[in-house]
């Protein structure tokens, strides 16, 4: 029987094409995402594909963080200003922000623990999946991509590497927080001065609380990118597996054969 239509007595799902990307379930380092939730809370969800959640955590992260002027705080910090950072903390957001930060660390951990354990049981279903899903508005397969690429993609406008995988969804989040960083930051002015040699009128038309998010998105589109196109690139591999298996390979053939010694 051929199991590429038989999605309806499937318990667990390893993996799903729409319109909007493909999608999969894979084994994933909980630490690892957990780093990324302190980086920039919302990181670590959008890494396990909760892009609501993810992008609910990081408006909250931008929201309280201007609010409590915590990026200011840090700046303050690393010059040796350490009274200056204490008239530009605001106590009342700081003391919201810290329960809110700590739990979207522990819940990305907790979610990617239990992702694990759920890709394990899906993966031992051996269950077929569609490899493409063709709608209205767009036409979306499973193909191999070069992590490379996707890399390299999101280092130079952070996005562009999800738009590689069809990962339509985190990508426009990406690209959203991107360009409203960039613009409220002035950078690409502050850039064209440097360029031009005003570095002291560079330095102030920089907005550098705005600018100190520009890290962490750059570092993670580029992680995210890179990561997803390498196991999408297994998901393709053991899809074809599947297909060839089922459809060309003998059923008594057998790669070893244990036989009892007499």
């Amino acid at each position: 029987m051929n199991n590429y239509t038989n999605k309806s007595k499937a318990r667990r799902y390893v993996a799903n094409v729409s319109i909007l990307g493909v999608t999969q379930a894979h084994l994933r380092n909980p630490y690892i995402v957990a780093w990324w939730s302190a980086a920039f809370p919302g990181f670590g969800h959008l890494l396990l594909a909760k892009s609501f959640r993810g992008f609910l955590f990081i408006i909250l992260e931008v929201i309280i963080n201007t609010q409590a002027h915590i990026n200011m705080g840090i700046i303050y910090t690393f010059v040796g200003e350490f009274d200056l950072v204490h008239q530009v903390l605001d106590a009342r957001w700081l003391i919201l922000y810290l329960p809110i930060y700590f739990f979207i660390i522990w819940d990305s951990y907790r979610t990617t623990v239990d992702l694990n354990f759920y890709y394990i049981l899906a993966d031992w279903e051996q269950l077929r999946i569609h490899t493409s899903n063709i709608g209205a508005f767009d036409i979306e397969f499973l193909d191999k991509r070069k992590p490379f690429m996707a890399a390299i993609a999101s280092l130079f406008v952070p996005g562009l590497g999800q738009l590689y995988l069809n990962r339509l969804i985190v990508a426009i989040i990406i690209l959203f927080f991107t360009i409203s960083f960039l613009y409220l930051s002035n950078f690409l002015s502050s850039l064209t001065l440097l360029f031009a040699g005003e570095l002291q009128q560079a330095n102030k038309v920089l907005h550098i609380e705005w600018f100190l998010y520009l890290p962490s998105i750059y570092g993670f589109a580029v992680f995210d990118a890179y990561i997803n196109a390498v196991e999408n690139n297994k998901l393709f591999a053991k899809e074809q597996r599947f297909f060839l298996k089922d459809n060309y390979q003998h059923p008594n053939f057998q790669i070893l054969k244990n036989q009892m010694m007499e």
